[in-house]
């Protein structure tokens, strides 16, 4: 099986192509050569489930692997209790419009330890998955924990995994552009440097999940708290290069969902590293 990559919502280039509905995102990614798409939902689950079904219908007459980026509003570490069960409500809405639309996981943000210790964020974050858990017990949908890239966020890679091992259901989101931020830079340049990555998920979980590692990636703008903005694969400065990422891939098969993240050129991006994926011998 190959990596697969598509890109988190509508670019600008679906627009300048005269869509405008995400039902027809499907479609046009797939003519454009990619084979994912992740549906975001950052401000909330707005649509019907109506509209999630249709979007769903067609990414399966076009053979587009489906994910649902749930509202960034989500705390998981809150300790209101009141705002951490609410965060429960909206993980359930997220469920349900993945289910209509054929997605297989849904993306999670952490949120902030705010002013409590990092490991008391990390047990809320825990005793708050584990009620999604309980409270959602038959969806086929995987629990997706995502890492950030602000220095006060939960989400390094080791946060993500210790939580990750709650439940065979949960999975972590690799972001490699927050991850690079967070780290002030130059944080994947060799291959090597995205090996230890996809060696640490198969030590801490399996080699089930690093093979199908949900990622993200993007160059982003970072200051000394980390992320600041994403950028393009044009920009020269931030990085991280997302070759050596391909080159790792290839060279040790693993084969995941790539979602572009870049601003505005998402899905143009994604194409751009598929192809290079493809040029090394896929």
């Amino acid at each position: 099986m190959s990596a697969q990559f598509g890109p988190s919502g509508n670019s600008q280039a679906f627009y300048n192509s005269g869509l405008k509905h995400t039902y027809q995102a499907p479609k046009w990614v797939s003519e454009m050569g990619l084979d994912a798409y992740e549906y975001s939902a950052g401000n909330g689950v707005t649509g019907s489930l109506e509209t999630f079904a249709k979007i769903g219908a067609e990414a399966k007459k076009y053979g587009i692997a489906m994910s649902f980026h749930t509202p960034y509003f989500i705390s998981l570490s809150g300790a209101d209790p009141e705002k951490r069960l609410k965060s429960l409500s909206y993980i359930g809405q997220s469920l349900d419009a993945s289910e209509a639309m054929g997605a297989d996981i849904i993306v999670i943000h952490m949120g902030g330890a705010g002013k409590i210790p990092r490991s008391e964020g990390i047990e809320l974050s825990k005793d708050t998955m584990f009620k999604a858990l309980e409270t959602f017990p038959d969806t086929k949908v995987r629990f997706g924990l995502e890492t950030m890239g602000k220095l006060g966020q939960l989400g390094t890679l080791e946060e993500v995994l210790e939580i990750c091992k709650l439940d065979p259901r949960m999975c972590p989101v690799v972001d490699f552009g927050h991850l690079n931020a967070r780290n002030i830079g130059n944080y994947f340049v060799t291959a090597d440097d995205y090996r230890r990555v996809f060696d640490e998920i198969g030590r801490v979980l399996g080699y089930e999940y690093a093979d199908s590692l949900h990622c993200h990636f993007s160059k982003i703008e970072y200051t000394e708290k980390g992320e600041k903005k994403h950028l393009t694969l044009e920009d020269t400065v931030y990085g991280p290069d997302f070759e050596p990422l391909m080159e790792a891939l290839i060279k040790d098969g693993y084969s995941p969902r790539i979602i572009c993240e870049s601003d505005g050129t998402q899905a143009l991006d994604a194409l751009a590293m598929k192809k290079y994926y493809a040029s090394l011998g896929v």
